[in-house]
């Protein structure tokens, strides 16, 4: 109860989004499907007290915390639509397990562009996945989060949350919309390790395929399960060595030498340590 104005301020910003409703609009032979996920993230912004005075830092601080809370709730409601669709997600697990290597394009496209742009090591940390929670705290693990890759995966966490539920949606529409590929397809791209991004795809793509929509749902939680469960083994044993190899032929090209060596976290000495 001492969170009561926080409960009360996340009730309203529900009712007037879930009041609003989808909105669609009509792009060419597709639709951009505007959901109430969508309103509530944008109202929840304007109430943060950079902007306002409607909530403060105590309630910023809280409803970070219950976050995790709400989200373990939206997976256990996905877990229920897994079930009845597990011979279909059985019959396409080769595909479910075989995109996990699409997370890798976020290396090759956003590397080399932020060596351009004039970012160091924090390409790195910005670079080398979508930057959700485990990969924050690998990074945390293996740089410190308070060195240059610590603020490149924070930087990305952060617009990740803020914008992220906005650009999946109308991504995924777009691709419905204009791109071959199955709803089954963009509903296994759909899950790439964050719950809230998944479930903004997962609701365009539901609303353009109504008929489809409990298998789009089952897929898009599978396919964001095994993110979860084998993303971090990927980042660990492939992300990142590919990020730090990219890294070097970037930098390389853009100033003409090398780059300096990381700064490594040495857990057991509790020091910072050059990596040789």
């Amino acid at each position: 109860m001492k969170d009561f104005r926080l409960h009360l301020i996340v009730l309203i910003l529900i009712v007037v989004a879930e009041k609003i409703g989808n909105i669609s609009i009509t792009v060419g032979v597709g639709k951009i499907v505007l959901l109430p996920m969508m309103y509530a993230l944008l109202m929840g912004v304007a109430t943060a007290p950079r902007f306002t005075k409607i909530s403060s830092e105590k309630n910023v601080k809280t409803a970070s915390s219950l976050l995790g809370v709400t989200l373990m709730l939206l997976m256990a409601r996905y877990g229920t639509l897994v079930g009845p669709s597990l011979p279909k997600i059985l019959a396409a697990s080769p595909a479910l397990i075989l995109q996990e290597f699409g997370n890798l394009g976020t290396i090759i496209i956003g590397v080399p562009l932020a060596v351009f742009v004039g970012l160091k090591r924090e390409a790195i940390g910005a670079a080398h996945s979508v930057a959700r929670e485990p990969n924050v705290a690998l990074i945390g693990e293996r740089f410190g989060l308070d060195g240059p890759e610590g603020r490149g995966v924070m930087g990305v966490y952060i617009c990740g949350t803020v914008i992220g539920t906005i650009f999946f949606g109308l991504m995924a529409s777009l691709a419905a919309a204009y791109l071959p590929f199955h709803p089954y397809a963009l509903a296994m791209a759909a899950g790439v390790g964050s719950a809230s991004m998944m479930t903004a795809a997962v609701g365009s793509l539901s609303a353009m395929f109504p008929q489809m929509a409990d298998q789009i749902a089952a897929f898009g939680a599978a396919s964001n399960m095994l993110s979860g469960l084998d993303g971090l083994y990927m980042s660990i044993w492939m992300a990142l060595p590919f990020a730090e190899w990219l890294y070097r032929k970037s930098y390389r090209m853009k100033y003409g030498v090398d780059p300096e060596p990381p700064v490594i976290k040495n857990l057991e000495e509790g020091k910072e340590g050059e990596a040789k």
